[in-house]
């Protein structure tokens, strides 16, 4: 992991008048001109260039005043720019594409030591280690990575102020679903378990630059205040055994995990339900119940 333009040591705790201007700055297209940027389906990469729909991004964080933000892939820096233009303490942009390291340059002097950009992959990286509290996550997540940056953010949620995250539109309907619809699947219980979840606005295929074959979504999730008590591997474990088999009876569905039935039972939950019958309070049930066995 390698980091561009380090912070200074004494950055204010509230950021005041920053005097960033992303107007001031060349336009997107230009940057990628320049640098010849071209973006690479393997990594996912499918670049915002209007600053009118990075900045509603950014205002769909909600108040930012005095928090770091955490951004994956900034790309050519759209949206990069649009959160330096809050009143956040500092963002800390993580690219694992070292070609936009030496393009984003001028966003490092432009932001006068409210930025940092560090090249690694966003999976090997620590948030919580990069970004000191209050910390919020603002990110165009890569498709081909959403989901498992997502997963390991919401074990320590309580931790951020918010997560406001693009998704395919799909993934995002699926993170909002309720019990009984067709969307409902694991995703679905972990995310409502440990936050509130709620679709912002959706973004058209035609947005981006190349266009992916698909809408995407913002989604602002916060910390639940009081989350059903349950251990997160048991929970993970109960709900993968469920949405694994899930037109299955749930007593065919958890036979992986020991004594189905009783399990069922205890927690009051009818064998012959099916996953996506259950709402995230049985599931939280479900994993108490089988941490206990367990």
């Amino acid at each position: 992991m390698t980091e561009s333009a380090p912070p200074p040591e004494n950055l204010p705790e509230q950021a005041q008048d920053h005097g960033f201007d992303p107007e001031a700055l060349p336009p997107l297209r230009d940057v990628i001109a320049r640098f010849g940027l071209d973006a690479r389906k393997a990594l996912g990469q499918n670049f915002l260039l209007d600053l009118n729909l990075t900045a509603r991004i950014a205002r769909s964080a909600g108040k930012l005043d005095g928090v770091t933000v955490v951004e994956v892939g900034p790309g050519p820096g759209g949206l990069t720019r649009a959160l330096l233009a809050t009143r956040a303490r500092q963002v800390i942009a993580i690219e694992r594409d070292s070609r936009f390291i030496e393009a984003l340059q001028d966003v490092i002097e432009a932001a006068k030591g409210r930025l940092r950009i560090v090249e690694a992959d966003a999976l090997e990286v620590d948030a919580l280690e990069l970004a000191p509290a209050p910390r919020a996550i603002v990110a165009n997540l890569p498709y081909n990575v959403g989901t498992p940056l997502l997963l390991g953010w919401l074990a320590n949620i309580e931790q951020f102020v918010s997560l406001t995250l693009m998704f395919q539109k799909e993934v995002a309907d699926r993170l909002v679903a309720r019990p009984g619809s067709k969307a409902y699947g694991r995703l679905s219980v972990i995310t409502q378990w440990r936050a509130d979840a709620r679709v912002q606005f959706n973004v058209p295929a035609r947005a981006f630059t190349p266009p992916p074959k698909i809408d995407s979504s913002i989604v602002h999730l916060t910390p639940r205040a009081n989350p059903e008590p349950a251990d997160w591997r048991a929970f993970e474990q109960v709900t993968a055994a469920a949405f694994g088999q899930r037109r299955k009876m749930l007593r065919q569905s958890l036979k992986s995990l020991g004594n189905a039935e009783a399990i069922l039972e205890e927690v009051g939950i009818a064998p012959t339900a099916r996953a996506e019958e259950v709402d995230v309070a049985g599931f939280a049930a479900l994993a108490r119940a089988y941490k206990a066995r367990a």
